[in-house]
């Protein structure tokens, strides 16, 4: 059980942002090239939702208390 919470905690610190960072490298490359299109913008928003899976980050509230 220890291992598997190693495990997934080791995806999650280290495979899952650099899949974001390349998956963010090959879409701003294909754009240099190419131009913007469907497949660049899907990449760009993946990497994204990746990025956000990581950091979740607390609700602001709408007054400081």
């Amino acid at each position: 059980m220890l291992f598997n919470m190693v495990k997934r905690f080791a995806i999650m610190a280290v495979a899952v942002p650099l899949a974001a960072a390349g998956a963010r490298k090959l879409s701003e490359r294909l754009e240099a090239k190419r131009g913007p299109s469907r497949g660049t913008r899907a990449l760009r928003q993946g990497a994204d939702f990746l990025g956000g899976l990581r950091g979740q980050q607390k609700k602001k509230r709408r007054f400081a208390w």
